[in-house]
């Protein structure tokens, strides 16, 4: 049973926002699907050159409650950070907790 006690963190979830802006460019925009508490826990942090300068990631594993309408490609803002959502990882048996796997830094959108 996922414990709510460990979820302890309020993120809001996004997606990009579809179609086109005025010029005919794909839409930058993001849009929040919703606010959920979560468990965050950092994984691991490196440092890669990206563009001739020093970038710094860090791989996070984000819990929440079960839903299904998340998957790569959206993100999650926590206290000021972004993180994308590299994959989704429900827990299809019990349907208690969906984990993303996330990253934040050169590639954080």
């Amino acid at each position: 049973m996922l414990r709510a006690g460990r979820l302890n963190r309020q993120v809001t979830i996004q997606r990009r926002a579809g179609g086109q802006d005025a010029l005919g460019q794909p839409a930058t925009d993001w849009l929040d699907v919703a606010t959920v508490w979560a468990d965050v826990k950092h994984k691991s942090g490196l440092e890669v050159i990206r563009a001739d300068s020093p970038a710094s990631i860090v791989q996070a594993s984000i819990r929440i409650r079960y839903r299904d309408d998340l998957n790569a490609g959206m993100r999650v803002a926590c206290a000021g950070a972004m993180y994308a959502i590299t994959a989704v990882m429900p827990d299809i048996d019990r349907r208690e907790y969906i984990d993303l796997v996330c990253e934040t830094g050169a590639s954080d959108g």
